[in-house]
């Protein structure tokens, strides 16, 4: 007669079921938290598709989100194919901005030098539209992957070096007395004081060139382009396709959200012990 030993811990199917009410109680929780969201979006797109039906809104002008769906899935393929177009010039872009951008604003930051001469051209810089630019480097640089991703960068590069120079630069002098007074040099400090009470003024700035990334991509594409969504969305509003266009648009939104999701999701995991995070 075989006996159980508790030091061998719980049975697989026991532990299988209790991974599996875990899981399921989690997504319980996330729909009951989100469910007014949820609610709101299928109110909105069922007024959307019986108010156009009711008032016989014309298909050219405003398609109902059936038909949307329907049109949208018959190309799917081309969709799909300009999706993964823009996602690489959008994410090339975005780290390149946070390569860039990050180090920049660290260095003005730390620089009276930087602060008086860089700093005040890059707030001029950033008033400028970065549309205006996008016709010059499509006609210095062709309609390739170079000139999208110099727009994604310059899109990006602004909410990112200018976080990051008020984030690092925020200190309190009487903190960095303290560290001063405990041994702890200015190397030390950096990592252990200065860094995580910067993060969350720099994730600030990496969520809003999150946010802003695919903008500058779907404009590069805008001004020249012979694929990518924004070049898909051109087309078919051209060709008066409302239906493609809000398509991918609706593609176009979900790569937006993955992007801002993944940077939401390494704030969550670099700074879990920040207010923001613990209130939700």
């Amino acid at each position: 007669m075989a006996s159980s030993d508790p030091s061998r811990g719980p049975s697989g199917p026991g532990r299988f079921a209790r991974l599996s009410d875990a899981i399921g109680g989690r997504l319980l929780a996330a729909v009951a938290h989100s469910w007014p969201f949820l609610a709101f979006f299928v109110a909105f797109f069922l007024a959307w598709e019986y108010g156009v039906r009711l008032f016989g809104v014309p298909g050219y002008i405003l398609p109902t989100p059936s038909d949307i769906v329907t049109r949208g899935w018959a190309d799917i393929p081309r969709l799909i194919q300009y999706t993964f177009v823009t996602a690489g010039e959008t994410l090339v872009g975005y780290m390149l901005a946070l390569a860039i951008g990050l180090p920049m604003g660290l260095a003005i930051a730390f620089s009276p030098m930087l602060r008086r001469t860089v700093y005040p051209f890059f707030v001029s810089l950033e008033m400028v539209p970065k549309i205006a630019f996008a016709p010059l480097f499509i006609a210095w640089l062709g309609f390739g992957l170079l000139p999208k991703v110099i727009i994604v960068v310059l899109v990006c590069f602004f909410p990112v070096a200018l976080n990051s120079i008020h984030a690092f630069g925020s200190l309190s002098d009487e903190l960095e007395r303290f560290c001063r007074s405990t041994g702890a040099g200015a190397l030390r400090t950096f990592w252990k004081v200065r860094l995580p009470a910067a993060l969350p003024q720099c994730f600030v700035g990496f969520k809003y060139a999150a946010l802003n990334a695919t903008v500058g991509a779907t404009i590069a594409e805008f001004m020249g382009s012979d694929q990518g969504l924004g070049f898909y969305i051109q087309i078919a509003t051209g060709n008066m396709r409302p239906d493609l266009a809000f398509a991918g648009i609706f593609f176009l939104t979900l790569l937006g959200l993955a992007l801002f999701g993944a940077v939401s999701l390494a704030e969550k995991l670099l700074i879990p012990w920040h207010i923001t995070l613990r209130r939700h």
